[in-house]
C-alpha cells in the first residue's frame, strides 16, 4: 500500500506539524487570554443547544 519512504515522510511530517502547532500556540497564549475571555461559555451554550436538538429529535421519533 505505502512504501517505506512514504511512511517515513508521513511520520516526519506529522512530528514537524505537531512541533510547529505547539510552538505557535505557545506564542499566542498571551494574546488568547487577553482577547478571548469568556468564550468557554459560548462553547458550553453551543454544545447544550446541539444536545437539546438531539434530545428533541429522539423524544419525538
Amino acid at each position: 500500500m505505502f512504501s517505506t519512504g512514504q511512511w517515513i515522510f508521513a511520520i516526519l511530517f506529522f512530528v514537524a506539524f505537531v512541533i510547529a502547532i505547539a510552538y505557535q500556540y505557545g506564542k499566542d497564549k498571551k494574546i488568547h487570554k487577553a482577547y478571548y475571555k469568556g468564550t468557554i461559555w459560548i462553547l458550553i451554550a453551543f454544545i447544550s443547544f446541539i444536545g437539546m436538538i438531539a434530545a428533541v429529535k429522539f423524544l419525538l421519533m
